[in-house]
């Protein structure tokens, strides 16, 4: 298991540090850190606090994911889903909340609002040249492969 660099701001000094859930989870928890209640209107966008800063190593990726009982509950998603945060990005882990539900919503400090995902990331270089359409697909798009009858 690999260990990462985490530091705890002051305004998150007594939540917890993100977790698994279980022991088999890919997602590590995020909480709220706001120190008093955030309402999120129905349509509305909100970024929440996590009071949480990180270090990563390169090639790796912190990617931030909505949680499926926000989403299925209540309509809360994040925004920018996965949001990414790069191997040299030291500032203040924030989530773009956004609620596609039909009430308000109300944020509460401690509350699990998305899940942190560390990802490797490969780095590429590019190889200009004339690309084959020689596959079942050649140039179709969306939908091209249709769909299966099972």
């Amino acid at each position: 298991m690999k260990k990462i660099k985490i530091e705890r701001m002051n305004h998150a000094k007594n939540l917890p540090l993100p977790s698994y859930a279980s022991n088999n989870c890919s997602g590590l928890d995020l909480y709220a850190a706001n120190t008093k209640d955030i309402i999120i209107k129905k349509g509305n966008i909100e970024i929440i606090s996590t009071g949480l800063k990180v270090s990563l190593e390169n090639n790796l990726e912190g990617q931030i994911r909505p949680r499926s009982g926000l989403a299925l509950k209540h309509g809360i998603t994040v925004l920018n889903s996965p949001g990414t945060i790069d191997s040299d990005y030291r500032g203040e882990i924030k989530i773009i909340l956004i609620n596609h539900g039909n009430s308000r919503f109300v944020v509460k400090r401690g509350m699990r609002i998305a899940q942190l995902v560390i990802i490797k990331v490969e780095k590429i270089k590019w190889n200009e040249k004339k690309i084959s359409l020689n596959t079942k697909r050649k140039d179709s798009g969306f939908g091209s492969t249709g769909l299966r009858k099972w």
